[in-house]
């Protein structure tokens, strides 16, 4: 057997006997969360000053910083979209793989464009992006690796994006799965991170002077933002000095705080105040290109399913931008049923998504137009092969 499930099952009872103590201290934290956000809800100034103290300690802090809104704020979604172009953008990629029999490595783009107004079907684009031989080098000799790929992926789809939404009739709203704010890749240099990022804010600025709307959509949320910024609240100057340490809220999601079941702080199809994310990556996005987030509640009252919408401030600074945006998501998620999601990003994940067939397909295909070009091809690792073998048991 290759799991000893008798060790696990032992695991799992030892796991189950703490578990009506862990959720009397989760339900007496979240009772403390709902606390602090109801006392300071309308004290942004304090707020922000206890933020500006824990960033002189920790520069990497990371948390939401209130503008102008109470932090208990709720708003309903405007009129339906009628006049506006939705374009959708998802990616995937194949790793360049030492154990393969060819290295390479491949960016596939889908993008869904939809116009609601209109009784035509959504448009399908595809972009395929495959690198060979010299190209899956940096500059210092490495190969490529996954992150690299993946930041490759994020600034294809970003540059899709702005492309497209310069031929499609105004209002643009466009939306990739995940964050805006571009995140380092393992393996790179300052130098190359650098680079990649001025790339980013070139694009983000082009969309701005283009009057292109745009957003990150994050389905279920793991950084808790506003959860942290409320353990902050509380820390005096002298516990400001271990703020990397304090986590008074642990277990208390940003996910429950706004969208506790049954009584959710955001009822149906409403978002919260707009935040601005404090983080390291502040002193890159600035000015119009800062970024902020609201949550959403995609969901019911009584199953809410609260989602973070990240937006550049120059979106968020236009009420009507906001307005449409908001409207467009929910719509979207609508379509999904019980379990929503953006339509448009679901279907440009499945245009995408390579699938196991298909990459083999492109090794054979690169594999063949090598050899009749009487270049060398190696064989994949043993490794490999052992593995691929069908019907093989341990012994």
């Amino acid at each position: 057997m290759p799991i000893d499930y008798q060790q696990i099952y032992g695991k799992i009872k030892e796991i189950a006997a703490g578990a009506r103590e862990r959720q009397k201290t989760l339900d007496a934290r979240r009772a403390k969360a709902r606390e602090l956000l109801a006392a300071y809800a309308d004290q942004l100034d304090v707020l922000r000053a206890k933020v500006d103290s824990a960033k002189a300690v920790d520069s990497n802090l990371r948390c939401a910083l209130p503008l102008n809104e109470s932090l208990a704020s709720s708003y309903p979604p405007a009129a339906s979209v009628k006049d506006a172009t939705l374009i959708a953008a998802d990616g995937s990629q194949i790793n360049p793989d030492r154990h393969a029999s060819v290295l390479y490595s491949l960016i596939n783009i889908g993008i869904i464009i939809f116009r609601p107004s209109s009784n035509n079907a959504p448009e399908v684009k595809t972009y395929t992006d495959l690198k060979y031989g010299d190209d899956l080098y940096t500059k210092h000799g490495g190969v490529l690796t996954e992150d690299m790929v993946a930041l490759g992926r994020d600034l294809s789809e970003r540059k899709k994006l702005l492309e497209l939404g310069l031929q499609y009739p105004k209002p643009v709203i466009t939306f990739t799965d995940g964050p805006i704010e571009l995140w380092g890749a393992e393996g790179s240099t300052q130098e190359e991170y650098r680079r990649n990022r001025e790339k980013h804010l070139s694009i983000l600025s082009k969309m701005q002077s283009e009057n292109i709307i745009t957003a990150g959509y994050i389905d279920k949320p793991a950084a808790d933002l506003a959860t942290r910024l409320l353990e902050i609240s509380q820390l005096s100057d002298n516990e400001m000095k271990n703020v990397r340490e304090v986590h008074a809220l642990r277990g208390v999601t940003d996910r429950w705080l706004f969208g506790e079941e049954g009584n959710p702080l955001l009822k149906k199809g409403k978002r919260s105040a707009i935040f601005i994310i404090q983080s390291s990556s502040r002193s890159h996005y600035t000015d119009k290109l800062e970024i902020r987030f609201f949550y959403l509640n995609v969901g019911t009252d009584k199953h809410p399913w609260i989602v973070r919408v990240e937006i550049p401030t120059w979106v968020a600074e236009d009420k009507e931008k906001i307005n449409l945006l908001h409207i467009s998501l929910l719509e979207q998620c609508e379509i999904m049923g019980a379990k929503p999601y953006p339509y448009l990003l679901h279907r440009a994940h499945e245009t995408a998504l390579v699938k196991h067939e298909e990459k083999e397909q492109i090794e054979q295909m690169l594999m063949q137009e090598l050899r009749n070009q009487n270049e060398e091809v190696d064989e994949g690792s043993y490794k490999q092969s052992a593995k691929d073998l069908k019907g093989r048991t341990r012994m």
